[in-house]
């Protein structure tokens, strides 16, 4: 049975095989922007969605945080839009508008009725082309101190906030672009000046470095001779972005390492570094994190939290990336448990699944969790992981906007043998960092 589910067209969902139609049109403008335009007239609302290829990876030793620091001074003002009128026109149009940053790119959406398409493509193209018109000094400190004060609330004041970094450190070797947070190191904000900020916004905030997505209720020639009257004066880049050069990461022991925090409970942290995202392996992960920890049946979740009651709560994930990813297994202790024994515990587990085949059963339980979020996440437009986020995530990580089936296609062709291969081979438990966070004394 066919439904109609906004503007995608799709086979309903129990059906094996089944494939969903995310209908879009692409084109360049001469400038180098790359824009995606989808049709969906479900509701009256559009997002505008823009992609800019640089994250914190993209930056070098000693001068850390800047992507994440212009995840804030994007909404600081621009030559034609004054600091303050970019929320007051957006909110003004019944509009919402967000950013994020992560180590291989940086996000910026706005969602608006559909009537409002030109405020939004005003608002995007004025940013891109003339940040640096009304940038100075003095905005870029202020931002560095919101950035600081980000980086302590969340990091270093926040209850088990500097795991992360410690787990990068000992994960990756020095100048490995995944080593340093994504908000960058407090000497590194400090340190940087208003030339290498501004140098940065020019190499990597070009639209030749950058995708617009455009999704919601639109007409499509409309739209694009919008994106043509907006985008078409801004400038492109001076020069094409190379490819990454870095020291490639490998684990071939034990890293074990101990820290005290102001929390209640210990924690345990077990990582490894694993294929990259939409690489041979990384689908067989995500079904493995569901069999260990992906709700109440699952493996370490039923023995640790309900069985023996000796952990608060358990996750596992694979933090897919796209030089490589990282798999990650989480375990905090409910008090006067062992560490030694929770420890012991999910290593049987992750063994236990390296030699022993999964159930056909539990097998399809998990497939099912993860058709049933692919799923979810195309019920809207906007927003983060909505359909218009995921066409510039599919086109960034795999040059085809309509990545969808092939997506899918990853987990439906698995077999219950193949989660217990990749268990074996990416989970060696000879080869992992582990990290624990105790109370502080």
């Amino acid at each position: 049975m066919a439904l109609l589910q906004g503007g995608l067209l799709l086979q309903a969902p129990s059906a094996p095989g089944s494939r969903l139609e995310v209908p879009f049109t692409q084109f360049d403008l001469p400038n180098g922007l790359h824009v995606i335009l989808h049709e969906d007239h479900t509701v009256p609302l559009l997002t505008v969605n823009v992609w800019y290829h640089v994250g914190s990876a993209r930056e070098k030793l000693g001068r850390t945080g800047f992507a994440h620091l212009f995840e804030h001074l994007m909404f600081m003002g621009s030559k034609n839009a004054k600091y303050g009128q970019f929320d007051q026109l957006l909110e003004a149009a019944g509009g919402t508008n967000n950013a994020s940053t992560a180590e291989d790119r940086t996000n910026y959406y706005i969602d608006v009725p559909s009537n409002a398409l030109d405020l939004a493509l005003f608002l995007e193209s004025d940013r891109m082309a003339y940040l640096i018109d009304a940038m100075s000094p003095k905005t870029v400190d202020a931002q560095r101190d919101v950035v600081k004060n980000e980086r302590r609330e969340s990091y270093e004041n926040a209850p088990y906030g500097m795991a992360p970094i410690e787990i990068a450190e000992m994960l990756y070797p020095k100048g490995h672009p995944y080593r340093w947070p994504t908000i960058g190191y407090m000497e590194d904000l400090t340190a940087a000046s208003y030339e290498d900020v501004v140098d940065f916004f020019r190499t990597y905030y070009q639209p030749g470095n950058a995708s617009l997505v455009i999704a919601g209720d639109i007409d499509p020639v409309k739209a694009r001779a919008s994106v043509e009257k907006w985008f078409s004066e801004v400038k492109p880049g001076a020069a094409p972005i190379t490819p990454i050069d870095y020291p490639h990461a490998s684990l071939n022991e034990v890293r074990k390492k101990t820290i005290q925090d102001q929390v209640q409970l210990p924690r345990l942290y077990l990582t490894w570094l694993t294929p990259a995202h939409l690489a041979p392996g990384d689908a067989e992960l995500d079904v493995l994190s569901s069999l260990l920890a992906g709700g109440k049946n699952s493996r370490i979740y039923k023995r640790l939290v309900y069985e023996l009651q000796i952990a608060q709560d358990v996750a596992a994930f694979q933090g897919s990336k796209a030089l490589n990813s990282e798999y990650q297994v989480v375990v905090t202790a409910r008090p006067g448990a062992s560490i030694d024994k929770i420890r012991a515990i999910v290593d049987e587990e992750i063994a236990r699944i390296q030699r022993e085949v999964p159930s056909e059963r539990e097998f399809r339980r998990a497939i099912n969790q993860i058709e049933s979020s692919f799923y979810d996440r195309m019920e809207r437009v906007g927003n983060f992981g909505g359909v218009g986020d995921q066409l510039n995530a599919y086109y960034d990580a795999a040059g085809n906007p309509g990545y969808f089936n092939e997506d899918l296609a990853r987990y439906r062709a698995l077999s219950p043998a193949d989660i217990t291969a990749a268990a074996a081979h990416f989970l060696p438990l000879g080869k992992r960092v582990e990290l624990v966070v105790e109370p502080r004394k």
